[in-house]
């Protein structure tokens, strides 16, 4: 038996944006004026240098991103925000590292680099202490500085739908599960997301917490993705769902086409609370990672699919094909955001 999931996606503010964008906010307004002035309405078609707020919801269908989009660059959360406008992307899936870092999260005196080979014991005794230290901070921390954050993105025209801190694996306590739910909350988020655990017992104890607390864990595969793979997690709590990546589930080849990934996401809509939108060749053409449009990913029958259907499912955009020279992470997503309102006939 499926259960169907609720989604509540919060309205905008009409405030303007108070953020280190302030000078910029002025002189664009001051541009715009002479540029109405000059040339009558038509400056007003000009989307991007003065739009405002950012919309990246098309015919129903709300496009996002997920932040990992922009690891390659300096990623405060002022700065994620930044990049999100710039791309104009309206909701996100928002990764834990900038996020706990703003809340205060203590910082690691000596990470391990596992590539300079095995760690040593002291440097094992070290990293246990630290961990120690980042559970306890979990455990007590206010949610002050969460719904800070969903303040700042929200007056900027950003929602925040699904939220993925590094605190919801099998060596994490249950505080810190609860911990990462009430930050979901705060930040306005419906859901987390992690990845699809290999045991039955820690999607089962992820699905009672996440039941407790009303917040839907969504699960996350890469190439062992099946259309069964999700199915034991779905069985155990209500409230464990579906983070499918429809990039890595094409890659995966054997049995996974761009038919069968369209008749699962009809199956299962009810059970997915986010979606992530790559392409990607198959296992068959190599696998690779490449920009929209070049792959073996039905992106726009996937995106016609949730517009036809209805089905309010955010398809979140998550970059991880090579970035061209003389372009950024914040052009590449643009690229993407924009071929998905194509696609979408918007």
């Amino acid at each position: 038996m499926y259960f169907h999931l609720k989604f509540c996606y919060m309205t905008f503010h009409d405030d303007p944006i108070e953020n280190n964008s302030r000078r910029n906010f002025l002189i664009r307004g001051t541009l715009a004026s002479l540029g109405l002035m000059m040339t009558g309405s038509k400056v007003w078609s000009a989307p991007a240098f003065f739009a405002g707020k950012p919309n990246s919801k098309f015919f129903g269908v709300q496009v996002g991103v997920i932040t990992y989009s922009y690891r390659s660059m300096p990623a405060t959360v002022q700065q994620l925000l930044t990049y999100i406008t710039e791309s104009g992307v309206s909701a996100i899936e928002l990764m834990g590292d900038a996020v706990e870092a703003y809340a205060g999260k203590p910082v690691n005196p000596a990470p391990i680099d596992r590539r300079n080979g095995e760690p040593s014991e002291e440097q094992k005794k070290q990293q246990a202490y630290y961990e120690k230290q980042v559970a306890d901070w979990r455990a007590n921390v206010s949610m002050e500085k969460f719904a800070a954050i969903r303040k700042m993105y929200n007056k900027a025209g950003v929602s925040i739908y699904a939220f993925k801190p590094d605190a919801l694996g099998a060596r994490n306590t249950d505080a810190e599960i609860v911990y990462a739910l009430k930050a979901a909350k705060a930040l306005g988020a419906h859901c987390v997301t992690t990845e699809l655990p290999k045991d039955p017992a820690q999607s089962a104890r992820l699905g009672r917490l996440g039941a407790e607390h009303q917040v839907y864990i969504g699960y996350h595969a890469h190439t062992q993705a099946t259309d069964t793979a999700w199915d034991t997690a779905l069985s155990q709590s209500p409230y464990n769902s579906m983070n499918l990546d429809c990039g890595h589930y094409i890659a995966a080849g054997g049995n996974n086409t761009p038919q069968s990934l369209l008749a699962l996401i009809q199956a299962k809509h009810d059970r997915i609370t986010s979606m992530h939108i790559k392409d990607r060749k198959t296992k068959a053409n190599g696998g690779d990672n490449l920009p929209w449009g070049s792959g073996d990913t039905p992106i726009k029958e996937i995106l016609t699919l949730l517009k036809e259907k209805k089905y309010p499912i955010p398809a979140t955009i998550e970059l991880e094909y090579d970035i061209p020279a003389g372009s950024d992470a914040v052009k590449e997503t643009r690229k993407c955001m924009e071929y998905a309102r194509k696609a979408l006939g918007a």
